[in-house]
């Protein structure tokens, strides 16, 4: 046993070694990435990344049924994509231990919205408990195994960006392997079709009262008594905000386990203090919970339902003295995000600029191409939305826009759940033109290997997606590669298939920029005595180029020499060193 310093989700990926799991699946999603990352060090499991997170939980579920302890990890965004098996192992069951990370993301760091996943919990009807910090994130991800276990159920264990990004102190243990359990044949509890799925869903909704009375005295779930002016039931990173403001100058029942919840727990709390307060992000869970109960306790109206909370803002609802920090005499100014200075995306963005084209984005870095001054992204929705969507507005709107309309989507997301879209232009043939934008590497997420790199989550070749190929087999006549560095070949291809009368697909391909293999030119300078003060290149948005006394200089520890701006430059200003 030894005592640590670790991230929340470097914890929970200690959980799972000290408990023995065998098999993790994942797809990378900000906040809950590493968790898959920090345990493929472990070379006792076997991890890999998935295309989408509804393969990674089927692939977690039929390991459990293979009677190994098993994992899937995603973001809140990425549990939408993977309900459909969520509900259904829930009827099923498991056989040996299976664990579902998810991490919400209050305040939208790097989410397109605010999800609260407890309501998954609570409408599948699976447990879920909700670690405050990096030491219940790795002893919960243990008990969470064994709950699975004893209760025949998958277990979620639900992190956030605070927890998962934070550090705090855990103490570590030795990995206990559980022995494999063995696949027994069984159809009426493994195949849900709807005669044996009738006959499931009572013991679902008796499984449920089963760990309703567990959470009375689970551990998970405890008292600590302070003021008894105050009780705050509270849980996650709003505990520690809470007892950081009131110390022992309000009670608190903290829950670990958020579904289902001790509701002798909560009636015996509340009796024992004058006023009762609820404090959570984003929903109001808790809160109405306590209010079916028969309570009426202060939550949501005096705290907000968006965002992230903080101890200051928790101070202020409750009246408490707020904190004054030093203010600067001068605002900062703003840094909005841009996309990286050689990013292989900038040019495609201007050109689509250029040429004023409606275009469908979807997730992923390139989503900054919605930012100024490109402006060059009008729709986007979810991971694969962009090639679904451009179908569904190219058969509304028909020759009014096939000709100015493009649908943009990362190589990592067009495997993620870009190919279903792709094969419904093919097959009901809308005249669309799809970029796909090929940087070899998942890159928002911190850059996670994906079916089409030829490498695996460790680094080991894999199979890899022929993207060519594979567009070509769907009934795709026009497939075309171009080097996005390369402005005039980009430029013809993309005036060529939008003028085409037919479904077309246009890979960039370039590497990211950011990768540690690829090697770049030297950077590119400006000649201020050619330089006309025209801001041309200032249309690229490249955080390289700005202006100085009336003439752009281009920042050399920045510019890694892709050559863009010098192509646009009329005046030949730009030029190599």
């Amino acid at each position: 046993m030894s005592k640590q310093l670790m991230l929340g989700n470097a914890a929970l990926a200690r959980g799972l070694y000290e408990a023995g799991c065998a098999v993790a699946s994942s797809y990378p999603g900000t906040p809950s990435t590493e968790t898959t990352e920090e345990a493929a060090k472990f070379d006792e499991i076997y991890c890999e990344w998935a295309p989408n997170e509804k393969v990674a939980m089927e692939v977690a579920f039929g390991a459990s049924m293979g009677g190994k302890r098993s994992f899937c990890a995603m973001k809140h965004v990425g549990l939408n994509v993977a309900a459909d098996p969520l509900f259904t192992i829930s009827y099923t069951g498991v056989n040996a231990g299976m664990v579902i990370c998810v991490a919400d993301d209050a305040g939208m760091h790097s989410s397109q919205n605010e999800q609260d996943s407890r309501h998954y919990a609570i409408a599948a009807k699976v447990p879920m408990l909700e670690p405050a910090d990096s030491a219940e994130a790795l002893e919960f991800t243990k008990l969470a195994f064994d709950l699975s276990e004893r209760f025949d159920t998958p277990v979620i264990v639900k992190m956030c960006t605070r927890v998962s990004h934070s550090q705090s102190v855990v103490e570590t243990h030795e990995r206990i392997t559980p022995p494999a359990r063995p696949y027994i044949k069984n159809i009426q509890k493994n195949v849900m079709m709807p005669g044996n799925a009738k006959k499931k869903h009572p013991l679902v909704e008796a499984r449920t009262r089963a760990l309703a009375e567990y959470a009375e005295t689970a551990p998970l779930n405890r008292i600590e008594w302070g003021s008894r002016e105050l009780g705050i039931i509270t849980s996650s990173t709003s505990y520690q905000y809470v007892k950081e403001v009131f110390g022992q100058d309000a009670s608190v029942l903290k829950l670990g386990m958020v579904y289902p919840m001790p509701d002798k727990l909560i009636r015996e709390f509340a009796a024992g203090v004058k006023k009762l307060a609820v404090v959570e992000e984003l929903d109001p869970i808790i809160e109405n919970h306590c209010r079916l109960l028969g309570l009426s306790p202060a939550g949501k109206d005096i705290l907000p339902l968006e965002d992230e909370y903080s101890q200051n803002l928790i101070a202020a609802a409750f009246g408490r003295p707020v904190p004054q920090g030093k203010k600067l005499d001068e605002p900062i100014p703003a840094r909005p995000p841009v996309m990286c200075a050689g990013c292989p995306h900038r040019g495609i963005f201007y050109l689509l600029a250029k040429h004023k084209c409606t275009v469908f984005g979807d997730i992923g870095c390139y989503t900054l191409g919605a930012a100024a001054p490109l402006y060059a992204i009008d729709i986007s929705t979810c991971m694969g939305g962009s090639v679904s969507g451009i179908h569904g507005f190219n058969k509304a709107l028909g020759k009014e826009s096939e000709n100015r309309t493009v649908a943009v989507i990362g190589d990592s997301t067009f495997m993620h759940s870009g190919m279903t879209g792709l094969a419904n232009i093919a097959y009901n043939q809308s005249n669309s033109t799809v970029i796909i934008l090929d940087n070899s590497i998942t890159g928002m997420t911190g850059h996670q290997q994906n079916p089409t790199t030829g490498f695996n989550l460790r680094g080991d070749p894999a199979g890899k997606i022929d993207l060519e190929a594979l567009c070509r087999s769907m009934g795709f006549a026009h497939v075309r590669v171009v080097d996005p560095y390369d402005l005039a070949e980009s430029e013809k291809a993309l005036v060529e298939e939008l003028a085409a009368d037919c479904p077309s697909v246009i890979i960039s391909r370039r590497p990211c920029a950011l990768l540690k293999y690829v090697r770049h030119k030297p950077p590119v300078v400006v000649d201020r005595d050619k330089c006309k003060s025209c801001k041309m290149c200032m249309k690229l948005g490249c955080p390289a180029i700005s202006m100085h006394g009336g003439k752009a200089v281009i920042d050399k520890t920045l510019c890694l020499g892709c050559g863009v701006c010098e192509q646009l430059c009329k005046f030949g200003a730009i030029c190599e060193q």
